[in-house]
């Protein structure tokens, strides 16, 4: 390779029986890791691995057609993109992958797309690695050992009481987009494996046994999990690394109903924007929202914000929108209006204002809802990765996931109308708008009659957190998928001018 600037670190790897391989796999992922849709250092050169620990879930055999499984907590070092000047090195930065490789002697040619390379040294050689999650046998052997509770090398299996995960179900991928990496198998289960790894227990799995304790339906209970204690973990606390829930076949994605609803809308050439139909649905979204925030209100503890956090969470914003703004220039034009919305959250807790707090989602949107034959159902509680696991478990407002949720109806509404393919139409942005406006109230109204409070009357708070999360949006998609990019950014524009 002709980039020589980066290093590998092997400690000791007690449950590896060849740690020497990570000098043989480190030229293969610092190739293959940056182009991983999950990889959350996009932009930043890598300088060096340390292998934290390492399991063989299936031994690792010679040259034969026999797959080993090994199973990888990697961390991975990178320049940060922060300046620096004069003999100093740049600063660097560094987060854990988990890492679940594949390695045989001869790769099927149905496994060619998950290749990731063959080491040219050491014990390994002679053998190709690849994605092993992309092979049924060994995503069955996976579920095999979340099905029989028990520890293996530095890793512990879990099931929950009761719970019954059925044998011999087919894996298959899932190829949606996200952060981390699914597994269904058969029509029984879905398994997410978490990439980028934090110490503690994800919130994934914290709040669906909460919810689970309290009987709530609205949300998929999870079966069995499996940890690890992080090695830079306070008190040996246990690591989540993947969660196995009860799969809800036959499901709508509520960002494909959304879709669904806008295209509607906008086929018909004329405003149905009111239809009872969609706001119906929305309106009982807004139920469910309701209860799964009471029902962890009563799970948990929560917490009281006063002046000295709330101006603590408003000067957070503020950060993150000059951080957004200086990577992303066309904000810039609209920071000072949204800089209003946090200065007048900061002015709460001035005026004497205590806004309660307690767990919430912490990423909701139509892609984290399922309607289902009972309702809707509500998934994926790990809140935005992008931020610290001990962000992602403070208590918050609940008005955040609506901020959040309402932020999706208008990025559905505009991502149709955007992409239509149909005859340009005067209208259709309107009538995309207005169906954003009537399903956004109509998800309140749901969530007001099953709450304990109108989420439209937090004026301030409701303002607050839709700008962060729009900002939020502003940085994800200039980083990910820049041509969604003007979605975000008319929210900026919208919210810079909406202070009451």
């Amino acid at each position: 390779m002709s980039d020589t600037s980066w290093t590998l670190h092997v400690p000791a790897a007690p449950h590896l029986s060849a740690g020497t391989a990570m000098n043989a796999l480190a030229p293969l992922l610092h190739d293959w890791l940056p182009r991983q849709r999950w990889f959350a250092g996009k932009g930043h050169r890598i300088t060096g691995f340390s292998l934290r620990s390492g399991t063989e879930l299936l031994p690792v055999g010679g040259t034969g057609r026999t797959p080993g499984l090994l199973h990888l907590l990697v961390e991975v070092e990178q320049a940060a993109a922060a300046p620096h000047s004069g003999d100093r090195p740049p600063p660097r930065h560094s987060d854990c992958y988990q890492l679940l490789l594949g390695l045989t002697g001869v790769l099927a040619p149905h496994l060619a797309h998950a290749r990731i390379g063959r080491p040219e040294s050491g014990p390994l050689e002679g053998l190709t690695v690849y994605e092993a999650m992309h092979d049924p046998r060994l995503a069955g052997l996976l579920l095999e050992r979340l099905r029989a509770p028990g520890s293996l090398g530095g890793l512990r299996f879990r099931r929950s009481a009761g719970s019954a995960v059925p044998a011999g179900l087919t894996p298959r991928l899932s190829t949606a987009e996200q952060s981390n990496t699914s597994i269904v198998y058969g029509d029984s289960c879905i398994l997410k494996l978490f990439r980028r790894i934090s110490p503690g227990r994800n919130p994934d799995l914290e709040l669906t046994l909460a919810l689970a304790r309290q009987g709530c339906s609205r949300v998929p209970a999870p079966a069995a999990w499996f940890e690890t204690v992080h090695p830079r973990g306070d008190r040996g606390e246990p690591t989540t690394l993947g969660v196995l829930q009860h799969y809800l076949p036959g499901a709508l994605d509520g960002w494909d109903w959304g879709l669904a609803a806008v295209d509607t809308v906008l086929g018909e050439g004329r405003d149905r924007s009111g239809d009872e139909a969609f706001t119906a649905e929305s309106f009982l979204l807004g139920r469910a929202t309701a209860e799964v925030h009471s029902a962890l209100a009563r799970a948990l503890p929560g917490a009281v914000l006063h002046r000295p956090q709330l101006e603590a969470l408003a000067a957070g914003m503020a950060e993150r929108l000059d951080a957004a703004a200086a990577a992303v220039p066309a904000l810039v034009h609209h920071r000072a209006g949204l800089r209003t919305a946090f200065a007048d959250l900061a002015d709460l807790g001035r005026r004497g204002r205590a806004v309660t707090a307690q767990r919430i989602h912490g990423d909701l949107h139509l892609g984290q809802t399922l309607r289902t034959e009972d309702g809707w159902k509500l998934i994926d509680f790990e809140g935005e990765p992008a931020r610290p696991l001990s962000e992602r478990r403070m208590p918050q407002p609940a008005v955040r996931d609506v901020a959040a949720m309402l932020r999706s109806f208008d990025y559905a509404a505009r991502w149709s109308e955007m992409t239509a393919e149909r005859p340009p139409d005067p209208g259709a942005c309107a009538r995309a708008a207005r169906w954003a406006e009537v399903n956004r109230a109509a998800f309140c109204a749901g969530y007001a009659e099953a709450g304990d409070h109108d989420p439209r009357d937090e004026h301030v708070l409701m303002r607050a957190f839709e700008t962060d999360k729009a900002v939020y949006e502003v940085l994800y998609e200039a980083r990910n998928r820049p041509s969604w990019l003007p979605i975000p950014l008319a929210a900026c524009a919208r919210l810079a001018a909406a202070r009451r």
